[in-house]
């Protein structure tokens, strides 16, 4: 492998938390009081506006897509007030360890994610230096599964798929590398039933890198 694709929330850093506060502070405001964190679980490595669909299904009122697209503003302004807090803390074990690990070796990092966010996320928490390349909700219009924010990625490293490992803690992530022609590792709780080709449960568990990167 020449290079690895860490998607970001999950793997990298955690602020799964500020996005549910953020979506729960936006469907309590449209008086969907049904929206849990089980919700919150199925908007993982998914679009803004699909997100912003499984918070509306949840209700009964029909919207515009003009509405729509300012109420999944409204979310994203909630949610970047939450970001002016985070720091290295929200860092996950293993993550600089890794990356480091990787420079080390010659071997290119870059982040696939579907947040928009994601720039203002690495600089916040300090892991900006480490990575090569962003491809973020910026640079695309597709959501996982669909392979565009990691096709992006690896064409940023300037490197062909197949040269590729993406890090993915979300089944639909692990879908997007496999039809994007990638090798997968998958971290997170539920690293097992993801079917990557290779798991663990964070990245400071993996003890086959070498294995995994040949």
């Amino acid at each position: 492998m020449k290079g690895v694709i860490f998607d970001l929330d999950g793997v990298l850093v955690s602020t799964d938390e500020l996005h549910y506060q953020a979506w729960k502070k936006l469907a309590d405001e449209l008086g969907i009081t049904e929206f849990n964190r089980e919700d919150n679980m199925r908007q993982r490595g998914v679009s803004r506006m699909a997100s912003l669909e499984i918070v509306l299904e949840k209700g009964d009122k029909t919207y515009t897509q003009e509405e729509k697209m300012e109420l999944a503003d409204r979310k994203n302004g909630y949610y970047v007030e939450m970001l002016q807090k985070l720091d290295s803390g929200a860092v996950l074990p293993g993550a600089v360890e890794t990356l480091k690990m990787l420079k080390e070796m010659g071997i290119m990092s870059a982040v696939g994610s579907a947040s928009k966010n994601a720039p203002i996320i690495l600089e916040r928490t300090g892991l900006a230096p480490y990575i090569d390349k962003i491809s973020c909700g910026l640079d695309v219009t597709k959501s996982k599964p669909d392979p565009e924010v990691f096709l992006v990625a690896a064409k940023k490293l300037g490197l062909n798929p197949e040269d590729c490992l993406v890090v993915e803690d979300a089944a639909a992530g692990i879908e997007a590398a496999k039809r994007g022609g990638m090798k997968s590792l998958g971290v997170g709780p539920f690293h097992e039933e993801l079917g990557a080709d290779f798991h663990s449960e964070t990245l400071a568990t993996v003890e086959n890198w070498r294995e995994i990167l040949c």
